[in-house]
């Protein structure tokens, strides 16, 4: 009752205002953006790697990498002491150490998403896990590939990856992490089909074959951090409009593409092994 009072002495400008930023989380290209790189991925994987992500998640409503890329955001929900201890798994903030992630400063006791990467990719990949501790690494994996490639994910830790830097774009107000999470995308007013396409008419990136998660994850980091940082990307005016997506929305979508394709030749190789 008394937020009630509260909210009905603000303007309604300044409630509406209020209501977008409480309402904004710092999750990675928000579930679109997660469903897109998952399905990209699908149109990669090796017959054996399929045979795995079939029976692994043979018990989900939806069985398809698409359907569960999109879990780990919902955590919160669905099973709030896994979504608590897991909340630090999302990002690693580098910025600040001009993108050179550092494990002992950047990851204590493992709390970033580099290090979890690696660590759901282990589990992914040890049949000597049950298919249950399996799956759910799975969802894990799908869902931090796509989180590691989101620039605002390793970015500068001082403002929480944008999520504190507040712009208005196209008359509301938001901030530039939910920006390039999902408003810049969603101004596109596509749904998942239609960005698919738009995504695989894209160049296809450079992916080479995987070397390894523990050195692959810090380059992905770093690569995506080096955008977070890079001059422009936080603007010296607050107020944003088709300029700046005309700029940032391509970035944004080259990096969904490596994203997916990425993913694929990591769930290959994990899942390919005897």
């Amino acid at each position: 009752m008394r937020a009630m009072k509260i909210a009905s002495l603000l303007p309604a400008t300044a409630l509406a205002l209020a209501l977008t930023f409480v309402s904004t989380d710092a999750l990675a290209w928000g579930a679109q953006g997660h469903r897109l790189v998952a399905r990209i991925a699908e149109t990669r994987l090796t017959p054996q790697a399929q045979a795995d992500v079939d029976r692994l998640l043979a018990g989900e409503p939806d069985p398809t990498l698409h359907a569960i890329a999109p879990w780990a955001d919902q955590l919160r929900a669905k099973d709030p002491g896994l979504g608590k201890r897991s909340a630090g798994w999302h990002y690693v903030n580098i910025g600040e150490d001009d993108c050179h992630y550092q494990v002992q400063k950047h990851c204590t006791d493992g709390n970033c998403v580099v290090e979890a990467l690696k660590a759901q990719t282990a589990i992914l990949g040890d049949r000597s896990k049950s298919d249950a501790e399996r799956a759910q690494a799975l969802k894990f994996v799908v869902h931090f590939a796509g989180d590691i490639h989101q620039p605002m994910h390793a970015g500068y830790g001082h403002d929480k990856g944008g999520n504190d830097f507040q712009v208005q774009f196209n008359n509301r107000g938001t901030n530039l992490h939910s920006l390039w999470d999902s408003g810049m995308l969603n101004e596109q007013k596509l749904d998942d089909d239609q960005y698919f396409k738009r995504l695989m008419a894209l160049p296809a990136p450079k992916v080479g074959k995987r070397s390894s998660i523990a050195t692959d994850a810090v380059e992905w980091a770093e690569a995506s951090c080096r955008i977070a940082i890079a001059p422009g990307v936080y603007p010296t005016r607050r107020t944003l409009g088709p300029e700046y997506t005309a700029t940032y929305r391509p970035i944004a979508e080259q990096e969904l593409r490596l994203a997916g394709e990425r993913l694929a030749v990591l769930l290959n190789a994990t899942l390919g092994k005897r």
